[in-house]
């Protein structure tokens, strides 16, 4: 994939895109950002992708999380 910005910033073209490529396409727009982590204590691993964004009250909603988590456990 080349470093241009996406032509169209809609919702939908976004999604599965890498954070990075994401927040340049949505410079000019405010931005809320969420990371989705699994329930247990890990580590993302991999690239940080964008898995939704809507837009809410003149700003960008972005959910992201990485391309896999590995489990560990916390020390005692």
């Amino acid at each position: 994939m080349d470093d241009a910005r996406p032509e169209a910033a809609e919702p939908d073209s976004l999604t599965l895109l890498g954070y990075v490529e994401v927040r340049r396409a949505l410079a000019d727009v405010s931005l809320r950002f969420s990371l989705l982590a699994p329930p247990f204590p890990a580590l993302g691993v991999g690239a940080l992708r964008v898995l939704r964004v809507s837009e809410s009250d003149g700003a960008a909603e972005v959910v992201a999380g990485y391309e896999r988590y590995e489990r560990y456990e916390v020390p005692r």
